[in-house]
């Protein structure tokens, strides 16, 4: 068996000939010889976008209402080890090769008289990282969805709550080609009799189904919890809010106001601090966030100022991060339309700028062209580069979209993103903004060009 993690992140990558492959046999099977039952509260989060900042509100918050946390998430930007965190701390990687070894034991590789049992990548640090929370005694545990949800190795554990932030179009080889097919796909992680949390605005038809169906709790932005901004002189929301207004200035929320309100059928938190990541649609997050701690209070209660603190701490790297320094750069990791358009909307809500480079790189699966066009008004030079990974676009098929497109603003290709992001940072003036977004590889390898790291 390997004895580094570098060797067993490599040995994981040949286990199964799919880096995708949907399905709950392999590791329920797995799951069962383990024996991996959690005793405590399970929170298991999904939706097209922006379940990682739900992932870190929930984790910053009950963090600081004194609770030993487990919180794994995916993909990572710099170390694996980013996926597995216990009390925001990230799992060693002697922990993670302890647990790996457990796993490869169980599926039967080094038993002759079991059958083995083929694991992709994602299952088995999915498994893995449950075993370290049981190990460990976490008191809550915070599993973000890999792809979709009914399928996803994920839903192997039975959650106390669960989370759908967004509904959009993305990965439709595997979970559709409409937001309803893709809605009930996301909707797979409900569970009869429990919170069932959409933080979307436009609740798909096909998750309310599934919902009464099954008999979970659905709980729905806009209805059964919701948020406003508050007023210069704060007053109570009204009654039936919950979507985002824009702020007087016209910039994202939070731009000069100081504080929210939210509130749910089980009560009100007033005069709220905004939460410290960045963008139009935190308070999106944040709301779900919040609901899904409402309907777990008699397990797991949060204070007032627990709250306001995992607020006011959070962090994620990658979305919407301003990165130190002039001139400023800004890290998203964007791949697809509706993420794409809620960065332009944090673009647009910035103080104006001489000129917008784009460090720009995506897988080809993605939607490539929908990103392209809903950037486009806010970039003024394109500098392409190809990702070296399997699934990566090259520079020269990046380009030929931009072009297909009519983009507005010039287009350079680079041998690399670390070139590319060296020439942005060479041309750009002080007052002018970079803008590297389009993949997780493509913020990855912007972070280490500039020395970078995930605190």
């Amino acid at each position: 068996m390997p004895t580094t993690l570098a060797g067993w992140l490599t040995y994981l990558e040949s286990l199964h000939p799919k880096t995708i492959a949907l399905g709950l046999e392999r590791v329920a099977q797995v799951k069962q010889r383990l024996n991996l039952q959690p005793d405590f509260p399970v929170i298991t989060v999904g939706g097209t976008n922006g379940k990682g900042s739900v992932c870190a509100m929930l984790e910053s918050i009950l963090h600081a209402a004194g609770y030993r946390v487990g919180c794994y998430t995916s993909p990572h930007l710099l170390n694996y080890n980013e996926r597995v965190r216990i009390g925001k701390q990230q799992a060693s990687d002697a922990e993670l090769c302890a647990s790996f070894e457990k796993i490869e034991q169980a599926r039967g590789a080094v038993l002759p008289d079991m059958r083995e049992i083929p694991l992709t990548y994602f299952e088995f640090g999915t498994l893995a990282a449950m075993q370290i929370f049981i190990e460990k005694k976490v008191d809550v545990a915070i599993l973000e969805v890999g792809l979709g949800g009914r399928l996803d190795a994920v839903n192997v554990f039975d959650n106390d709550c669960a989370v759908v932030a967004s509904v959009d179009i993305d990965h439709t080889d595997y979970l559709g080609e409409t937001r309803e097919q893709i809605a009930y796909e996301k909707a797979g992680i409900f569970r009869k009799s429990r919170a069932a949390i959409c933080a979307d605005s436009d609740v798909p038809l096909a998750m309310e189904e599934y919902a009464g169906k099954i008999g979970a709790q659905l709980w729905r932005i806009g209805n059964e919890f919701g948020f406003a901004e508050c007023s210069p002189t704060p007053t109570p929301p009204p009654e039936g809010e919950g979507l985002l207004h824009p702020s007087p200035s016209g910039g994202g929320p939070g731009r000069g106001r100081g504080q929210w309100n939210y509130r749910s059928k089980a009560g009100t938190r007033s005069s709220l601090p905004y939460p410290a990541l960045r963008g139009a649609f935190q308070l999106h997050n944040a709301s779900a966030a919040l609901a899904a701690l409402d309907a777990m209070k008699e397990r797991l209660p949060v204070s007032m100022d627990a709250v306001r603190r995992g607020l006011n701490e959070v962090q994620l790297a990658g979305r919407f991060q301003m990165a130190p320094g002039k001139p400023a750069l800004i890290l998203d990791v964007a791949h697809n339309p509706h993420a794409a358009r809620a960065l332009a909307q944090n673009l647009s809500g910035l103080p104006a700028c001489p000129r917008t480079y784009a460090v720009f790189a995506m897988l080809k699966d993605k939607d490539i062209a929908g990103v392209a066009k809903a950037l486009d008004p806010y970039i003024d030079t394109w500098l392409v580069a190809g990702i070296d990974a399997p699934r990566g676009a090259a520079a020269q098929e990046l380009e030929h979209v931009l072009q297909q497109c009519m983009v507005r603003g010039d287009i350079q290709t680079f041998g690399s993103i670390t070139e590319a992001v060296s020439y942005a940072c060479n041309a750009a003036g002080e007052n002018d903004r970079i803008a590297a977004f389009g993949s997780f590889y493509t913020v990855a390898e912007v972070m280490r060009a500039r020395g970078l790291r995930v605190l």
